[in-house]
């Protein structure tokens, strides 16, 4: 079927957007219900950060759903789980006693990464591996922090038993830039195709039983953070997400849901000149460029068959 008269405009609009904040940015929007799709290198491969947090949601709600996991059954995060510097559980200095269900809350509301430790511990890293394939998401990163953050300390020949952020500060910006945890064609990565996928999956229930669909949508609704992708749009529009972050990379993927039931699941990805630090124009790209492929989308006829318009 040929673009809609509108695709020019909406391809122009995002790379504009992304412009403008002088960001490289990936995005995938889907119509849930239709099919209907807005795309900008929607298949090429990028760093997910703490995206991956969502199919360690599902596989928690799944194993909760069918009665092998005990959402009450309490765990003890330990020092040996906190990375410190982080947020909820990760920064305590003392010892966290605290529920399954809890452990995915604090997980997807805050981005907590002890929390996200204990809770593979638990789950089993084999288990979310083979959930995330299932979904379409075979090369999501999978595993503990420590366990994914122990190569990058090797890399850039930094002792994670010393002061890291010390032993950061003296490493340069180029080799922090050449990791290869920054470089999703040689580390566990995923597309914004996929992400968009799997929340589809999860809000059309098709991720596993209905009763572990739900709970994730709930947690997600939970997020804390409200500065990206949740800002570009109004009160009277639901909003589920999931944000992730790491040097050079800013993201955020979720569903929005409007008062007369239209369902969009928008991710969005960036590359930024910065390493770190706040950056306010790229989170408000990401704001934007969402608001603006959700609009396209709620304007491309209802009766038209699902296309992709897809930004150069």
């Amino acid at each position: 079927m040929a673009p809609s008269p509108a695709a020019p405009r909406a391809a122009a609009d995002l790379q504009a957007i992304f412009d403008e904040a002088q960001v490289e940015g990936f995005l995938h929007a889907r119509d849930i219900d239709t099919g209907r799709e807005v795309a900008l290198r929607a298949d090429a491969p990028v760093i997910v950060a703490s995206l991956r947090k969502i199919p360690i949601a599902l596989a928690y709600a799944r194993l909760a759903a069918a009665g092998w996991l005990d959402r009450a059954a309490r765990h003890t995060i330990t020092a040996v789980n906190r990375e410190g510097g982080g947020i909820g559980t990760d920064s305590c200095l003392h010892d966290v006693t605290i529920s399954n269900r809890d452990l995915a809350f604090f997980m997807l509301s805050m981005s907590d990464n002890a929390a996200t430790d204990k809770l593979m511990e638990i789950l089993g890293a084999d288990h979310v591996r083979a959930l995330a394939a299932e979904l379409g998401c075979p090369r999501i990163p999978v595993g503990r922090y420590r366990d994914l953050w122990d190569p990058v300390w090797e890399e850039l020949d930094i002792d994670p038993g010393g002061d890291i952020d010390a032993q950061l500060e003296k490493v340069s910006e180029e080799r922090i830039r050449g990791l290869t945890m920054l470089d999703p064609t040689r580390s566990a990565s995923s597309t914004p195709r996929e992400i968009t996928s799997l929340l589809t999956a999860i809000w059309r229930d098709e991720a596993g039983p209905a009763e572990a669909c739900a709970e994730v949508r709930d947690l997600m609704s939970r997020q804390l953070s409200a500065h990206r992708l949740i800002a570009g749009f109004d009160d009277k529009v639901k909003v589920a997400a999931k944000n992730g972050s790491l040097w050079g990379v800013l993201n955020e993927a979720g569903v929005v849901e409007y008062p007369d039931g239209g369902r969009y699941a928008v991710a969005v990805f960036l590359r930024t000149p910065a390493l770190g630090g706040r950056n306010p124009a790229a989170d408000a790209a990401i704001a934007r460029a969402a608001r603006a492929a959700v609009d396209h989308l709620r304007r491309t006829p209802a009766d038209t068959t699902p296309e992709e318009t897809t930004c150069p």
